[in-house]
Formats: C-alpha cells, structure tokens, sequence
C-alpha cells in the first residue's frame, strides 16, 4: 500500500476530514492534501507525530513489508578490489 492510500486509510478508520488530520498533526490542511495526492511526505516530526496520535509505524506508514525489510543490500554497498 502507497502512503496517500495509508494517509486516506488514518482518516476513514479514525472518522476525519482533511483539516481535522491538519489540527491534529498541527499543520496546514494543504499539506495534508499533498500527502493524500502524494506530492510531498511527512518529514521527521510529522511522522513521529503520526506514530504517537495513531499508532502508526514509520514502516507502516511508508508501506514497509516484511519482504522488503529480508531484502539485503549490502552488496551494493561494498567497494570492489
């Protein structure tokens, strides 16, 4: 699931329009419309905030699985001799 969707999901589940999310998260209902159409996304204290208000994980929010979270990258990060 793509975070807009996430987003859409917090605000049906917890019965919410745009400014009520915006007056929770005290930000502007513009950004929260950003986040619905997927323009921009939450910087740090915004995704905190997410996770105290409703229980969300950043993994959750970000649609994190547990498939992608297996998933080794470290060979890309190694320097070749």
């Amino acid at each position: 699931m793509e975070f807009p969707e996430i987003i859409r999901d917090i605000m049906f589940y917890s019965k919410i329009n745009q400014g009520e999310l915006a007056d929770i998260l005290d930000v502007n209902q513009t950004t929260v419309g950003q986040w619905k159409s997927g323009k921009k996304k939450p910087g740090y204290d915004n995704i905190v905030k997410i996770y105290e208000t409703f229980g969300i994980t950043p993994d959750e929010l970000f649609g994190v699985t547990e498939i992608t979270r297996k998933l080794d990258f470290s060979e890309l990060f190694r320097k070749q001799v």
